[in-house]
């Protein structure tokens, strides 16, 4: 250690903040660099957060069940019966609780017209 005690300005030389040399390499052009690295990492998560922020979220709209019909129009007829069951049960279950006592019966299953008008109806 050092015999003599630190003076006042060497003391406060020590505080100022570790720098490179002017002269090194990169210098004032890598301190640049790296200033401007940082602005735009900054200002790519201030922008990602706005986006967040102000983007009003799109609600998916609901298809009706006549769109849902029209699209079961194209589907081979045992695909059709089983998702037209579906469609009942889902928008109709009052409906399919009657006709699921008959399902599993042979020759109980409704056919592909009669599905169709109870999932086109409304109450």
């Amino acid at each position: 250690m050092a015999d003599r005690a630190l003076t006042r300005e060497a003391m406060l030389n020590g505080l100022h903040d570790i720098r490179l040399p002017a002269d090194a390499p990169g210098g004032l052009i890598a301190e640049l660099l790296a200033v401007v690295g940082c602005a735009l990492i900054v200002a790519m998560l201030l922008g990602l957060i706005m986006r967040g922020i102000t983007v009003p979220r799109k609600q998916p709209r609901e298809a009706s069940p006549q769109d849902r019909l029209a699209a079961l129009a194209v589907l081979p007829d045992s695909e059709r019966h089983l998702a037209l069951l579906h469609l009942l049960k889902s928008e109709r279950p009052d409906k399919f609780e009657t006709l699921s006592a008959q399902l599993y019966a042979p020759g109980g299953a409704p056919d592909i017209s009669t599905l169709e008008a109870e999932v086109a109806r409304h109450d």
